[in-house]
C-alpha cells in the first residue's frame, strides 16, 4: 500500500459558512495539500490543539492517546482510503494485526494530532485530490468531489444566481455522477 504521510497545517473558514470549517493538511515536504471539511466545533476542537492551549493536555483524546502510548503495545496509524459522495474515507489500523475501524475524517485528524497517530493517504487519492501548497495565501481551493450533498446543491444554485454557467456546468455534472453512483450501487 503506497502512501503518503500527512502533516496538520491549520484551520480555515468557508467563506459564507458559518458551521462549517476546514482543515488543511500537507505531505510532509509541504508541497501538496488536501482539505478536509468539518462541522465548526471540530475546527474549533484543532485550533485549541494548533495554538497550544494547556486544557487541550487533559482532554479526551489526549487522555486516551497518551493511555494507549504508556499502557499498551498497539501500534496504530490512520489512512486515508478512498472518497465518495464528497467524504473522505478513512481506516483507524492496527499495525501487526491489519485489523481496522472506520472512523470519521476530521476526527481521524483530531486523533492524530491528539493521540500522536500518524495520518496517511493512499498515494493515488493524494495526486487526484492534492492542490499545490502556499504557507502565505488568502484561498484555499477545494475540489468540487469533496463537498457535501447539500454544499454541492447551495454552490449549485449560487453559481446559477451568480451567472456563472462554467462552474453550474461542473457542479451539475459531479451531482449527476453521484447519482449515477448511487443507482449503480442500489442495483
Amino acid at each position: 500500500m503506497d502512501k503518503v504521510r500527512l502533516v496538520f497545517k491549520g484551520v480555515s473558514e468557508i467563506v459564507g459558512s458559518e458551521n462549517l470549517g476546514l482543515l488543511i493538511l500537507t505531505d510532509e515536504q509541504c508541497e501538496q495539500q488536501i482539505s478536509i471539511i468539518c462541522e465548526k466545533s471540530m475546527a474549533v476542537q484543532l485550533e485549541l490543539r494548533a495554538k497550544g492551549l494547556p486544557i487541550a493536555e487533559i482532554m479526551l483524546p489526549e487522555v486516551l492517546g497518551h493511555v494507549i502510548a504508556s499502557q499498551t503495545e498497539l501500534q496504530l496509524e490512520l489512512v486515508i482510503t478512498n472518497l465518495i459522495d464528497g467524504q473522505y474515507r478513512v481506516l483507524l489500523m492496527n499495525i501487526d494485526t491489519m485489523e481496522s475501524v472506520p472512523i470519521r475524517a476530521s476526527d481521524a485528524v483530531l486523533l492524530s494530532v491528539a493521540g500522536n497517530i500518524p495520518l496517511f493517504i493512499l498515494s493515488q487519492l493524494m495526486v487526484r485530490q492534492s492542490v499545490r501548497y502556499s504557507a502565505n495565501q488568502s484561498g484555499v481551493s477545494i475540489p468540487v468531489n469533496t463537498l457535501s450533498d447539500d454544499m454541492l446543491e447551495s454552490a449549485l444554485g449560487k453559481a446559477i444566481k451568480d451567472e456563472n454557467y462554467e462552474l453550474a456546468s461542473h457542479l451539475r455534472d459531479e451531482q449527476m455522477r453521484r447519482q449515477l453512483h448511487k443507482n449503480q450501487q442500489e442495483s
